[in-house]
């Protein structure tokens, strides 16, 4: 009963942090997205007092919220990323940005990542990211207003810092997914093949480029539009040692905090497990639009 309960209160925090991120948003309340988190809704209320419940009431309400958490994930992944597809508003104003909620529950990708490494990753870490930003934004844009830009070194520092950080972590949740893995298909996988050599050796090297980032950072997939090909990056921190003018694919994050509560000092064990939940379809729609880009040769 105590499991059931912990379950619970996943699915309530899941359901209620999605609707808390579309209302803030502005978005169209006749979107079918809607229809399906009511649904949910509906349904954790009948689960919200188990003790009042016999066991195959439980059992059956929590398949009706597997089955509509199956069918939200699948939702989301079909419109691309929530914070642009449904987002009716053109851009982001100045210190607005917001954290984007999971296309999945904080256990969705266990056991290759814990439910307490996601809930900590996603609702601190990413959170701080989003938080210093904003804070970055607003600072500098009161430095243009009083036309004071003694502190501007400071700003842009961190402007780079938790603007990367927040960016990075919104492509890094949606390229994972339960029941991942695998291998790309169509023109990813040929363009992969035709600058990898294979995807067997495009996967041993970027593996070892995850395994190696020196201290904290990101191994990273990216597309180039001036070279017209892909390319394997290794980012220390969240911006140092990229390429300028590529565009993030498929990216990891190999921070302490993204594996150590789980794998401990063992990177190696935790990028080795984490092609399992690739997300490869999210990764394809990525590239076919980045791909899209092209610069004059040089």
């Amino acid at each position: 009963m105590e499991r059931f309960q912990n379950y619970i209160k996943e699915v309530i925090d899941w359901n209620d942090h999605i609707k808390t991120f579309l209302n803030s948003e502005n978005i169209d309340r006749n979107d079918d997205i809607w229809e399906k988190l009511d649904q949910l809704t509906n349904v954790i209320e009948g689960i919200s007092k188990p003790a009042e419940l016999n066991q195959e009431q439980l059992l059956n309400l929590q398949q009706q919220v597997d089955h509509l958490h199956d069918d939200l994930e699948s939702y989301f992944t079909k419109r691309q990323q929530i914070g642009t597809v449904y987002i009716n508003e053109p851009f982001v104003n100045i210190g607005e940005h917001k954290l984007p909620p999971l296309p999945y529950s904080y256990d969705a990708l266990e056991p290759y990542i814990s439910r307490e490494i996601m809930r900590l990753h996603h609702t601190k870490h990413h959170q701080s990211y989003v938080d210093g930003l904003n804070k970055a934004e607003k600072n500098l844009k009161e430095a243009r207003t009083k036309g004071d830009f003694s502190l501007v070194k400071h700003w842009s520092r961190e402007l780079a810092f938790h603007g990367s950080g927040h960016y990075l972590h919104t492509v890094f949740w949606d390229i994972m997914k339960p029941k991942g893995g695998g291998k790309p298909s169509g023109a990813l996988l040929q363009e992969i093949n035709k600058y990898f050599g294979s995807f067997d050796a495009f996967k041993k090297h970027f593996t070892e480029a995850a395994k190696a980032v020196e201290g904290v950072g990101w191994a990273l997939l990216v597309w180039s539009p001036r070279a017209r090909h892909l390319e394997i990056l290794q980012s220390e921190r969240h911006m140092l040692l990229t390429q300028w003018d590529t565009i993030p694919i498929l990216v990891l994050d190999v921070w302490e905090h993204a594996y150590y509560l789980q794998y401990k000092n063992d990177r190696a064990e935790y990028v080795n497990n984490w092609w399992n939940i690739v997300n490869w379809r999210a990764v394809e729609e990525r590239f076919d639009k980045a791909s899209q880009l092209k610069w004059k040769p040089f």
